[in-house]
């Protein structure tokens, strides 16, 4: 009996032993097939935990292609407060020209009503509103219209005698010189000799017509006149000391001096800034409707400014000048409305 007992007892023993090693290899199994597939997982490029996410502001400036745009500096972060005041009365002065330098104008009367920000988008900083961003940084330059090298004081007096049909500035007065400080301060950000992101003109494609007025005249009454009105006067605030909407010919807009009187300068400007709430992330205009409106406008009657001394030397004429005498055989009309691109083969060419 006693025998029987340990025999039984030594089985029972070795079952245990038997289901121990089965337990082991089982988890040994599973455990060599876990690891590579523990492995792989960790791995996969696409496998991020929700705490290493990239943020969104992340994703954007590593998917993104979009340059990264001048912005001004803000006036508030001036500690000189003699400065500020100064940078601050420049301001005011490109916003509401015509409050203080217009034919009503509260310290001057010197100009046709227009403000410098009707061509120099809120306050010269909006980007590709013909902004100021890269006036500090670029001048003094050479400038081929005048075949000279010009100073801020030339280049903003430039603009009171063309786009303000007006006079000359005192370079040595207060109202200059707030000016330029403003000029100079908002583009305190950008490289001497850099030209700021987004400053200027955003390029626009020439077409392979002449840009036509009559079209323009259309793409006016649909989408212009409503602010400019039917003659385009324009609309005057109510005590008449600036305009809410600025004329777009007559007496009292740009002369043909004016770097908007070229055709392709205001395209670039209606495509990417007009009707009004437009940006360049949003036109509103098409291609063709900035080119035709531009003829448009810039074939109506305006002051006449004599200039006899711009462009000295004639080859250095932009493509769209619209006055000879030119190096190339193209007539007048063809470089007022074009078609620009057999004018810009034949300059290619001819620079070869």
């Amino acid at each position: 009996m006693e025998n029987q007992q340990n025999k039984e007892h030594s089985n029972d023993q070795l079952f245990s032993v038997i289901n121990k090693l089965i337990m082991i290899i089982v988890v040994l199994v599973i455990g060599i097939i876990s690891i590579p597939i523990f492995i792989y997982y960790n791995n996969q490029p696409d496998k991020v935990s929700k705490n290493n996410s990239p943020s969104p502001s992340s994703t954007a400036s590593t998917n993104s292609t979009e340059p990264l745009y001048w912005t001004a500096p803000d006036i508030e972060s001036i500690t000189d407060l003699k400065l500020k005041a100064t940078v601050s009365y420049g301001k005011a002065l490109i916003a509401h020209t015509s409050k203080y330098l217009g034919p009503n104008g509260s310290v001057l009367k010197m100009s046709n009503g227009l403000n410098c920000q009707n061509c120099h988008l809120e306050a010269g900083t909006k980007v590709w509103g013909n902004n100021y961003g890269s006036v500090a940084s670029l001048y003094p330059k050479f400038r081929a219209r005048s075949g000279a090298i010009e100073n801020i004081y030339k280049r903003v007096n430039d603009c009171f005698q063309r786009s303000l049909n007006g006079i000359a500035l005192d370079t040595n007065g207060k109202e200059m010189q707030a000016i330029k400080a403003y000029i100079t301060f908002i583009g305190s950000n950008v490289e001497k000799g850099k030209k700021a992101e987004g400053s200027g003109f955003k390029d626009l494609a020439f077409l392979d017509r002449a840009a036509n007025p009559e079209n323009g005249k259309k793409v006016y009454i649909a989408k212009c006149q409503s602010c400019h009105q039917d003659n385009g006067q324009g609309v005057f605030n109510s005590d008449k000391s600036e305009y809410t909407y600025p004329a777009l010919w007559g007496e009292h807009s740009f002369n043909d001096g004016a770097g908007l009187y070229r055709i392709s300068n205001f395209a670039k400007y209606v495509k990417y800034n007009m009707p009004q709430g437009t940006n360049y992330q949003n036109p509103m205009l098409s291609d063709e409707e900035a080119w035709d409106v531009a003829a448009f406008v810039v074939s109506r009657n305006r002051p006449h400014i004599n200039v006899p001394k711009d462009w000295p030397d004639i080859s250095k004429k932009p493509i769209d000048h619209p006055f000879g005498p030119y190096a190339d055989s193209f007539t007048a009309t063809q470089h007022k409305f074009g078609p620009f691109n057999p004018i810009a083969a034949a300059q290619k060419k001819s620079k070869k």
